[in-house]
């Protein structure tokens, strides 16, 4: 299994979506989607999550 790490080659804002999908093995835009709708909607406080994730990632 590869490592979690932020992608510095595709990414947009931060590269934590980007990380994500490496790590998963999806399509980037996908997890942005989620990311968005999830902002829109209202659940949790994606917003937050990105932040830390962007923090925690090296």
């Amino acid at each position: 299994m590869s490592r979690l790490t932020l992608d510095k080659t595709n990414k947009k804002i931060l590269g934590v979506c980007a990380g994500l999908a490496n790590w998963t093995g999806m399509d980037a835009m996908i997890i942005r989607l989620i990311f968005a709708a999830a902002i829109i909607l209202g659940f949790g406080s994606p917003i937050l999550i990105y932040i830390l994730l962007a923090m925690i990632l090296d």
